[in-house]
């Protein structure tokens, strides 16, 4: 096999290699052997036609699939003798056209062109500083908490006093709908219960209820959302007459022992202290938000070499198809709105060139220090991802099994958390005690979402 390097210009190489005829032929003689051993026909035993009929009738096919193979193996040998790390898959072409009826084979010249993974020199992590944010939860917190819970539990009384519906508060009525003085189906209903402001009804239709009192007949205008399931309603305004029936509002279940059992503790106390476990979690995952954060600050500020281009360009172009959506739904920030294409191109073109450069860091420092995530890890992550979409799990398992390649959309995240951990274990880290809003008030870093 000749090898001529054509390229060499930063990351980016390219060869032109010559792979001889008798290899390609060799291993087209091996693929017509292997097939003619079992090989039937019509007028011979099996195994038993001659050689030149199946080179006959299957040497074209053979001398595809050899000159494939043999274009697969040279780039193999290529990247492997000169220890290259192709940063994505390297793009090859034949230089020389393969005549498939062709009786022999000729040499077949290709061309290999990739780019390389740069060197990185991984910085003194030991060095790094940072500050852990952390905060406990507040007895009001999980006062507050205990009062959400008991007003779930607790049941529907009528209001006795000669009031109107106030916000949050059920009112049983009796309704007429009708667009252009038209009775519409579905519009017309009777003993349904409406949580004033409550959410699932059309925009308004629940609000302009509050006040009214049982027995009170009131008229009110919507209009039906544009994307209502109904096609014949979508878009068009409308008045419902509306009569009050009854009035209940919720009260709270009472915070005891009792109540505690009912959710399946032992007591109240125990129920408190679940709650107080749980809140605490959600802080440490903020903590931990907020420190990753911070180390992707830092590691992007160490991360000064050479980003592939490829990389580089796939990543701004998935990046971009966001944008483009979100300026199409009209989610653009009102910060983007005001910039031109141009200058929009050029900063997410950096917050690209970010990421990949922030992705080959962790991705290194991981290599170098042989983290890897385990098959269990793997099944672990498989399993909760399965549990996201209640009754298909095994539809949802079965189709990462198809698809192998999927896998790695599980095993990044992974990766990247085990990567960072490695790296805290080692960075200077002060801990600050904080207030749980200020723990919240996270501030927004580029780097969040780089790795």
């Amino acid at each position: 096999m000749q090898v001529t390097e054509t390229l060499s210009d930063g990351l980016k190489r390219a060869f032109t290699v010559v792979v001889p005829a008798a290899e390609i032929e060799s291993k087209r003689a091996t693929k017509l052997s292997e097939l003619g051993k079992n090989l039937r026909l019509p007028g011979f035993r099996p195994g038993k036609v001659p050689a030149a009929l199946v080179r006959q009738r299957y040497g074209t096919a053979a001398l595809s699939e050899a000159v494939q193979e043999s274009v697969e193996e040279a780039t193999r040998q290529v990247i492997l003798d000169r220890g290259l790390r192709p940063a994505e898959q390297p793009a090859v072409s034949l230089v020389s056209e393969v005549d498939p009826a062709a009786t022999e084979a000729k040499d077949v010249e290709l061309k290999l062109e990739l780019e390389l993974l740069p060197e990185i020199a991984i910085p003194e992590l030991s060095g790094i500083a940072l500050t852990r944010h952390k905060a406990q939860p507040a007895a009001e917190a999980i006062e507050k908490t205990l009062g959400t819970l008991a007003g779930r539990q607790g049941e529907l009384v009528a209001v006795e006093e000669d009031r109107g519906a106030e916000k949050g508060e059920v009112l049983t009525v009796d309704f007429v709908g009708k667009v252009d003085d038209v009775a519409f189906p579905g519009g017309t209903g009777s003993d349904m219960d409406v949580e004033i402001a409550g959410a699932g009804f059309i925009p308004g239709f629940s609000e302009q209820m509050e006040g009214m009192k049982p027995g009170e007949t009131r008229t009110i205008n919507v209009t039906f959302p544009e994307e209502y399931h109904a096609a014949e309603l979508a878009g068009k305004a409308a008045t419902f007459e509306i009569t009050a029936k009854a009035l209940r509002k919720q009260v709270p279940a009472e915070l005891n022992d009792e109540f505690a059992t009912k959710l399946g503790f032992e007591s109240l106390d125990k129920l408190r202290e679940a709650i107080s476990d749980q809140i605490q979690r959600e802080y440490d995952q903020l903590s931990r938000l907020r420190i990753k954060r911070e180390l992707l600050d830092a590691l992007a500020g160490l991360a000064d070499f050479p980003a592939p281009e490829g990389l580089v360009e796939a990543e701004f172009q998935g990046i971009w198809q966001r944008v483009e959506a979100d300026r199409a739904a009209g989610r653009l920030d009102d910060e983007d709105k005001s910039k031109d294409e141009e200058t929009l191109k050029r900063e997410y073109r950096a917050i690209a060139l970010r990421r990949v450069r922030l992705g080959l860091l962790l991705s290194e420092i991981g290599r170098v220090n042989n983290i890897q995530v385990t098959p269990e890890e793997l099944t672990r992550a498989l399993r909760t991802e399965a549990s996201r979409y209640p009754g298909h799990e095994a539809e949802f398992i079965e189709f990462f099994r198809r698809n192998p390649r999927s896998i790695e959309g599980l095993r990044g995240p992974i990766f990247e958390d085990k990567v960072v951990d490695y790296i805290l274990e080692l960075a200077k880290i002060e801990e600050h005690q904080v207030s749980p809003e200020e723990l919240s008030a996270v501030p927004e870093s580029p780097a969040a979402e780089a790795a």
